[in-house]
């Protein structure tokens, strides 16, 4: 989960369809607007160009219980089928982490440990960052169904897949710090843009030692 600069103003079909009685939050208007603001990848797992594609809420609008909710723009992100529905449970519904509010970097760390995913938060006092990292874990490892255990292990997978990317050129920076065409490369897994940049901005972080240049590549928004 990266951080997401949303944009406005809303799109018309949301002031319309709000005034029906059977009115749609996910007129072509929106699903255009939020596949581009999000780099067209889930705002939960980090996924890229998705093939079940969800106009999700943040916080749940329970079949008309809360109406003002429903046509909110700002309450209407872009997911994934599989973590929409693993956010679809009670435990969640007072929110998470507002990615377009907030930078989910400065408050989890997201990491790979004997091939699991692991979200640490930095303040364990806090609800929302804590629901956000255990949701986020969740996508990667929930096995509760025949289905949620494929989609879980093929997030996994990608992700990990992406990750030995990374480490392919960081070693190739390290022996070789002049290549251009290398940086290059790095600049664009970087970006927060790219699948899964949450994990790999935060590894550069943590080897900044290692990769002193690179750090301009992975700063946090002041």
């Amino acid at each position: 989960m990266v951080k997401v600069v949303r944009s406005f103003p809303a799109p018309e079909s949301l002031e319309e369809e709000s005034k029906k009685v059977t009115g749609k939050y996910d007129k072509q208007d929106v699903i255009d607007r939020l596949r581009k603001d999000f780099y067209n990848k889930c705002y939960i797992c980090e996924m890229k160009e998705l093939q079940d594609p969800n106009v999700e809420h943040l916080l749940p609008h329970k079949n008309g219980k809360y109406p003002e909710r429903k046509f909110d723009w700002e309450n209407l992100f872009w997911s994934c089928g599989h973590c929409n529905s693993i956010k679809n449970n009670g435990k969640y519904d007072d929110g998470i982490i507002d990615c377009c509010r907030q930078d989910p970097e400065k408050y989890l760390k997201f990491q790979i440990k004997n091939d699991n995913v692991v979200i640490d938060v930095n303040n364990f006092d806090n609800e929302v960052q804590k629901r956000t990292a255990l949701l986020i874990e969740e996508t990667f490892s929930l096995k509760n169904t025949g289905m949620r255990t494929y989609t879980s292990n093929e997030r996994l997978r990608l992700l990990q897949k992406e990750m030995n990317i990374l480490y392919r050129q960081l070693e190739k920076i390290h022996n070789n710090p002049d290549s251009k065409i290398t940086l290059r490369i790095l600049r664009s897994l970087l970006r927060r843009e790219s699948a899964f940049a949450a994990f790999k901005r935060y590894y550069v972080r943590e080897h900044a030692i290692e990769y002193p240049g690179l750090q301009q590549y992975v700063e946090l928004d002041s």
